[in-house]
């Protein structure tokens, strides 16, 4: 029995060691024309040859493959198990601007072939420095791509770092959504904060308002320059007045980190200098238009795309029986600003102030949900009613017409229900509408002798000493708040584990809804957020060497770091990898609870 327990276990530790191999492709990016750049295929858990990759079109192969190995050991809840990682990079240079295609590789694994996925990927342009200037050194622009272009002798000018506001079209109707982008465009790599001097207003409009995390990780050719570019803030604004509306976009104090060249004696260093430049992006204006005239009498003021259904609780009642009609109002647009429909009961209906529920937030360039309402009610009558089909107008932007949709109409049958209780009636226990109107409490009618003054009594001065000793802990207590809370690093350290569970779990549901894309720029955006907060470094300064060297501060293994780093290039892989299985994002979703857990468990 003991031999058959050995020969298990050692069977269930080769199925958890040798794991399926997976061989992908992970893309480039912030590439530009006439520079060079990298495509790494990776092989996991696999030993392969006959590695086949096919050129690609408009981009010039270099040197490859340059090849890496990284293997991992992990012992969970008594389970064994490791994992192989093999790169091969290849190095290219950009040709020409435009799209191309990473055709799909071949590597062969234990006598079967694997293939990657073919992805896409943009090239952009060259800086246009114009006639006269470098493209490098003190003399010339600050290069995007060279520190030491970017040193402390060179002013911060509005070309190098400078804040746009976008908007998602030119005009619009009254009422319609607007997709409004405050980005940042800079020339510098590093950016150590941005603080709103005077924040944006939006005068004649409604907002909902998206918040993200700001980083620079995506490149812009804008102006015949390339910028490295973070979303500040996105909103949703809606037009409640027409004609030509400013936005004010506000002023902006930011930190730009520059490079400063020390002469450390047999070698020389870029030492990071602060400067802190105010940047105010402009107002920008738009023109919006009215609605078109005549409006239809039912008219909601609903502007954007719209469904209606309706349900009754019950058709078959009681006098005095209480109701309910459901309605449910789902699409786009001005959702959270509709007008609470009127429906038309019959007047032998006692009607309730209806239950409205509005569950909306912001999708892609516009705002998407649900506005449920229940309207109760309660028949006084006998007999058969009709609660006619309620219609729904609405103005749709995208055909620039009025459009109705309506629900059922419900006939209802009402019967004689329990008789009202009377005056003569004693105490009973009957159902009542109103909480608040409750029986008059009956008991002894004869007055108290006892005239004995509160002040004498040993309650009075008991609560006296309870409430000193409660204001003596209450102040405690928020001394010791005070003392946590003015730690501003302290505190996102604390809370590092609390916020990255939080975006875990919306990633989760994410990944029970299939939404794949949405799952990993959640699983992203927690660990970036983590790092950011556990580190206590700017998002805009992580990256994996920075990663690596403060987790080992704080002592935390390299086979860790390795793990976190494989995590992050496995999710920004997946991102441009179609076709993705259940069985992988549950897999990546494991990993990245497990990693935070191991860092938050090292000491």
């Amino acid at each position: 029995m003991k031999r058959l327990n050995i020969l298990l276990l050692l069977l269930t530790f080769c199925i958890d060691v040798f794991a399926e191999a997976t061989f992908s492709v992970v893309p480039p990016r912030n590439v530009v024309e006439g520079k060079n750049f990298t495509v790494t295929y990776r092989l996991k858990d696999g030993q392969g040859s006959g590695l086949i990759v096919p050129d690609i079109e408009g981009c010039k192969k270099l040197y490859g493959p340059a090849q890496s190995t990284m293997q991992s050991y992990e012992f969970i809840n008594g389970r064994q198990s490791s994992s192989v990682t093999v790169d091969y990079t290849y190095t290219y240079r950009a040709e020409k601007n435009g799209t191309y295609t990473i055709p799909s590789a071949t590597i062969t694994v234990d006598g079967r072939q694997l293939h990657s996925k073919s992805v896409t990927f943009k090239v952009l342009p060259s800086d246009n420095y114009g006639s006269g200037t470098g493209s490098s050194g003190n003399s010339g622009d600050v290069d995007v791509d060279d520190i030491s272009t970017q040193s402390p002798d060179k002013q911060v000018s509005d070309k190098d770092v400078f804040i746009r506001v976008i908007l998602n079209k030119s005009q619009a109707f009254k009422e319609e959504a607007i997709e409004c982008t405050m980005k940042l465009y800079t020339r510098y790599q590093s950016i150590e904060g941005i603080t709103s001097a005077t924040p944006p207003s939006f005068d004649g409009f409604l907002i909902d308002e998206m918040n993200d995390v700001a980083s620079l990780n995506e490149m812009e050719h804008y102006n015949g320059k390339n910028y490295l570019t973070a979303v500040l803030k996105k909103y949703i604004i809606f037009p409640q007045q027409t004609g030509k509306l400013t936005i004010n976009s506000g002023q902006y104090d930011i930190s730009v980190i520059q490079y400063e060249r020390v002469n450390m004696g047999f070698f020389t260093t870029q030492r990071p200098v602060q400067k802190t430049v105010h940047v105010k992006p402009g107002n920008l204006s738009i023109n919006i238009l009215p609605l078109p005239q005549p409006q239809p009498d039912k008219f909601s003021g609903a502007v954007g795309d719209f469904t209606i259904s309706s349900d009754l609780s019950s058709s078959s009642l009681r006098t005095n029986e209480a109701a309910s009609l459901s309605l449910k109002i789902s699409g786009t647009g001005n959702i959270k600003y509709i007008k609470e429909p009127e429906i038309e009961f019959p007047e032998e209906f006692e009607q309730y102030t209806p239950k409205a529920e509005i569950n909306a937030a912001i999708a892609g360039n516009t705002v998407k949900g649900t506005n449920s309402i229940e309207y109760t009610f309660v028949p006084q009558s006998v007999g058969q009613f009709t609660i006619p089909a309620y219609e729904f107008v609405y103005f749709n932007p995208q055909t620039k017409s009025y459009e109705t949709i309506a629900t059922q109409s419900y006939k209802l049958n009402v019967a004689k229900g329990a008789n009202a209780p009377t005056a003569a009636t004693d105490q009973q226990n009957i159902q009542v509408k109103n909480t608040d109107i409750l029986h008059i409490k009956l008991g002894n009618k004869a007055l108290s002798k006892d005239n004995k003054p509160l002040v004498y009594s040993i309650g009075y001065w008991s609560a006296y000493g309870f409430i000193i000793i409660a204001l003596i802990i209450i102040l405690f207590a928020y001394s010791k708040h005070i003392k946590f809370t003015s730690d501003t690093i302290g505190v996102k350290k604390a809370y590092a584990n609390k916020v990255a569970k939080k975006r875990l779990n919306a990633a989760e549901k994410l990944m029970k809804q299939h939404n794949i894309d949405g799952f990993y720029e959640e699983i992203l955006k927690a660990l970036w957020g983590y790092l950011s907060d556990k580190l206590s470094m700017p998002a805009s300064l992580l990256t994996r060497q920075n990663i690596a060297q403060e987790l080992a501060k704080n002592n935390i293994s390299e086979d860790v770091t390795n793990q976190l780093i494989t995590i992050i290039d496995d999710c920004e892989m997946a991102r441009y990898t179609p076709g993705l299985t259940d069985e992988s994002v549950e897999h990546t979703f494991e990993q990245a609870s497990d990693i935070i857990s191991k860092i938050e468990n090292s000491k």
